[in-house]
């Protein structure tokens, strides 16, 4: 019996508006069930800061399936090769970091598609994307079940902002604040004033562009300041980051002598 395409993220967007979502970064498909079932809309399962390989990243592409939240997979890098591994697995959406230019934001659509608009390997057989080859007509209309969205996280992507957003094939794209502050000289103070100016320059320049646009926000007040400047979708909190603020709340309110400095969750 043939099955069916997943819901991407970029028609959620389309569909649904706004879309608050969180980091799943502790490589736990156990702990990615869990947030899957919080009531949040999407969660990034990340592989650039996390300890997750291509295993770890099909356990929890499983644990979190059957679930009303879109999952979206952020690997280490642009490489070709594995994206082509992570689409294999069937990670339908994909968030791209250090994306600089718009030649780089054309190169990874082109990674992302079969030939003759790509270099995408063909294994469909083989791989879950297809189911091995269960939905019908996969090969031909593989570039409509993904979604691609690339990261701004230097001065010289808020500098290329526009041209990247322009680039045919990327569908949104997601701003890195603290990166962002550090390219700026400014390391550690993603909320410093030039910091959330250069975010917010970036919000108007890919709205102009008519392409959705995410960002990194985990403290409420900044959060409600880029809803305020029209974001799509954002990232409000990470899994490791309340276990740890999480414990250590619960060791100051029994143990006297535990620090309960406040450290910050991103």
């Amino acid at each position: 019996m043939p099955l069916r395409v997943e819901e991407t993220f970029a028609a959620r967007l389309a569909a649904r508006g706004r879309q608050t979502g969180m980091w799943v970064c502790s490589g736990s498909p156990l702990v990615a069930e869990i947030c899957a079932g919080s009531g949040l809309d999407w969660l990034l399962i990340d592989a650039e800061h996390s300890p997750n390989g291509l295993e770890s990243l099909l356990a929890q592409l499983q644990a979190v399936h059957g679930y009303p939240v879109a999952p979206v997979v952020r690997p280490p890098s642009g490489d070709p090769v594995l994206l082509k591994q992570y689409l294999d697995l069937g990670a339908q959406n994909l968030l791209i970091p250090m994306v600089d230019t718009p030649e780089q934001a054309a190169d990874l659509v082109r990674a992302v598609r079969y030939p003759p608009h790509g270099i995408r390997g063909v294994g469909s057989a083989l791989a879950r994307a297809s189911r091995w080859n269960r939905i019908d007509g996969y090969l031909h209309n593989a570039e409509d079940t993904l979604t691609l969205l690339v990261q701004i996280e230097t001065v010289a992507a808020v500098e290329n902002v526009a041209a990247i957003a322009d680039v045919d094939g990327v569908d949104g794209l997601f701003i890195g604040p603290s990166d962002l502050a550090a390219s700026m000289g400014l390391l550690g103070q993603q909320d410093h004033p030039d910091v959330v100016a250069a975010v917010e320059h970036c919000i108007r320049e890919i709205k102009a562009a008519g392409k959705p646009v995410g960002v990194n926000a985990f403290a409420e007040a900044t959060a409600r300041r880029y809803i305020a400047a029209g974001v799509d979708f954002l990232l409000v909190g990470a899994d490791v980051a309340l276990l740890a603020r999480g414990s250590e709340a619960l060791a100051a309110t029994y143990i006297s002598s535990a620090d309960d400095d406040a450290r910050a969750s991103y």
